[in-house]
């Protein structure tokens, strides 16, 4: 019995706040299965006063915790590190007070992602209240700034969409192959991608079953300019791109396909984004001539890439699998956790894919 109460004071304490929200119940799940996490503190303002099984099925009989509302100071008193997974605005408030009292923060709604505060209002609609966090915030793709995450107490987890489009276009733009210009991705999204909140009459099952639509067209999706600051990090200049979103009727996954013009001849591509991603656990380069699928990857964290060349038109094709609740939201924040306190990539995260 001592040994289990050294070893719980040792792990770190967490809390999540939105459990319900978009990513908060994936987050809950693998955050359990955690050797160094004690999950502490869970809050749901449409739940709070009951059990965390209420909010989440999976929970029953597994867990003594109840939702709480979000109170400031419990979190500052009772957690180390708080994954902030609520509405937008929440972190924009409450981020400040968290890091000044010492605590590690992971926001993984869009509150920090954009480094342009001046980019929200025009597309979410917002002002943001705390601009000084957005340079401070670290953008949480480890595939992209891991050593900057190893001394992060501040991350901005990655939307799902950007995530797939960035990890298969990456190794294309920073090795100066492709003409940017020329960037087109387009997205299918299973229906969980919109969060639990999500009541409209596009969601109902007999609109969204048997069927597929696309959205946000025209440059008008909100991950759209999170893809271009990235992007624009990597290639040293502006980077525009256009960016389509579809939903599918399916539970969860995110498969893109990138298409660009290639500079001079094709090249051994399969080759060149393996050594790109060579220290990436995550990222799964297929052979050639091989291309993943959503169900590759459901329930687990890794991002499947399959690259192929049009030689008659000259162009690249690459397309990306992840599923948007782990590799795109809860499970990256994990990766992220793991960066920040030191410990190895993969921890609490090498689950295979659920099959079939």
């Amino acid at each position: 019995m001592t040994n289990n109460k050294v070893e719980t004071q040792n792990k770190i304490r967490t809390g999540i706040v939105g459990v319900s929200g978009y990513g908060g119940g994936e987050l809950a799940r693998l955050l359990v299965q955690h050797p160094h996490i004690d999950l502490k503190y869970v809050t749901s303002a449409t739940y709070a006063g009951k059990p965390l099984g209420a909010a989440l099925p999976g929970f029953v009989g597994h867990s003594p915790l109840v939702c709480e509302v979000f109170d400031l100071q419990e979190a500052i008193d009772r957690c180390d590190l708080i994954f902030l997974a609520g509405e937008y605005g929440l972190a924009m408030k409450s981020a400040g007070p968290l890091i000044a009292a010492g605590k590690k923060v992971i926001d993984i709604s869009a509150d920090l992602r954009l480094k342009d505060a001046g980019a929200y209002p025009i597309w979410y609609k917002i002002e943001h209240t705390s601009p000084e966090l957005l340079q401070k915030a670290v953008y949480g793709l480890p595939e992209l700034h891991k050593e900057e995450l190893k001394t992060a107490d501040l991350v901005a987890n990655p939307g799902c969409f950007v995530t797939s489009a960035l990890l298969a276009i990456t190794p294309l733009l920073s090795s100066d192959l492709i003409d940017p210009s020329t960037l087109i991705v387009d997205s299918l999204s299973g229906v969980s991608g919109a969060g639990r909140s999500k009541f409209g009459l596009d969601y109902h099952f007999s609109e969204v079953n048997e069927s597929a639509k696309a959205y946000g067209v025209g440059g008008k999706h909100r991950h759209t300019p999170e893809i271009e600051q990235e992007l624009s990090l990597v290639a040293g200049k502006d980077i525009r791109i256009t960016f389509t979103p579809h939903l599918i009727p399916v539970t969860r996954g995110i498969l893109t396909t990138v298409y660009a013009s290639l500079k001079g001849s094709p090249r051994n591509l399969v080759d060149l984004y393996r050594e790109r991603y060579a220290d990436d656990p995550f990222v799964v380069i297929l052979d050639e001539g091989s291309l993943p699928a959503t169900k590759h990857v459901t329930g687990t964290n890794y991002c499947n890439i399959g690259i192929t060349v049009d030689e008659r038109t000259n162009r690249v094709i690459v397309v990306s699998a992840l599923d948007n609740l782990v590799k795109g939201t809860a499970g990256q924040a994990i990766q992220n956790l793991n960066l920040m306190y030191g410990f190895p990539e993969t921890t609490g995260l090498t689950m295979t894919a659920m099959w079939p």
